[in-house]
């Protein structure tokens, strides 16, 4: 197993960090990031081995995962996902698409959407002989269609962004299809496989205590924005009053803090006003 997660230096270039596991007869890789990104990566998996890179997983859809897929088909990738993540391309992902350099920060010319043509709905497993990998559904959680890839024997769990672990764009937890109670379980349930390893969607390689550290931070989030909607407060209140500052590694992009307590306002909110 080996994987690139960016430095300072690399954030534009690389925001995603990426894993990729060396078969006896091929690379399977987790995660496309950026095309640039992409690019970037290819040129690292070349310094760890020849063999073709015959798998590129897309944990979910959002662009910073996604956008690179191309990049990975040109060398001769199939693209996978779930089925809920397919899907989820085809219609949220088509919005981001549309905002190109709106999202990704660089001109996006020459470069094209492709999708998976290899998906699964609960699991998909690469195995062997020597080494092992299950691409595993989780969501709804973070999005809907969320995956995991494990590697049971070294214990090693590249989460996507169910987990993060520190970085400049903060910790969003916004998407149009995240299920946050849902979200939590998921992370309990990921906390008892007892992961050696956790690579997070964004940040430095984590432990199992990452896992703990996300599920706290999530759950404090949910209670105060639950609290604040029981007490009549306002989307605007919330937003300015809600501190997660005790969480610096989560916390520290005040910017993407109110956005996500943003959107979890109005997704709580509207649910509320429809089951009234």
């Amino acid at each position: 197993m080996h994987s690139s997660h960016p430095a300072a230096h690399e954030l534009q270039q690389k925001s995603a960090n990426c894993l990729w596991v060396v078969f006896k007869d091929y690379v399977l890789a987790v995660d496309a990031n950026y095309p640039w990104g992409a690019q970037d990566i290819l040129k690292e998996i070349r310094k760890t081995t020849a063999k073709p890179v015959r798998f590129l997983f897309d944990t979910h859809y959002h662009h910073d995962h996604t956008f690179g897929n191309c990049v990975f088909v040109d060398s001769g990738a199939t693209i996978v996902s779930t089925q809920e993540t397919a899907s989820e391309m085809q219609t949220l992902g088509k919005k981001e698409w549309d905002q190109g350099s709106g999202y990704s920060g660089r001109d996006m010319t020459g470069f094209r959407r492709e999708f998976p043509t290899l998906t699964f709905d609960r699991r998909l497993v690469f195995d062997d002989g020597e080494h092992r990998v299950e691409l595993i559904r989780m969501g709804p959680a973070h999005t809907g269609g969320d995956g995991v890839a494990w590697l049971p024997k070294e214990k090693i769990l590249a989460t996507g962004d169910l987990c993060v672990n520190g970085n400049p764009w903060g910790n969003n937890v916004g998407d149009e299809h995240a299920e946050y109670d849902r979200w939590l379980t998921v992370l309990d349930t990921l906390a008892g496989w007892n992961p050696t390893v956790v690579i997070p969607g964004h940040g430095e390689p984590g432990t199992l205590e990452t896992l703990r550290n996300q599920h706290a931070f999530l759950t404090d989030m949910l209670d105060q924005v639950r609290q604040g909607i029981s007490a009549g407060k306002s989307k605007k209140q919330l937003v300015e009053e809600i501190d997660l500052s005790k969480y610096p590694v989560y916390g520290a992009n005040k910017t993407s803090i109110r956005r996500s307590v943003g959107l979890m306002y109005d997704k709580l909110n509207a649910a509320r006003l429809k089951k009234n």
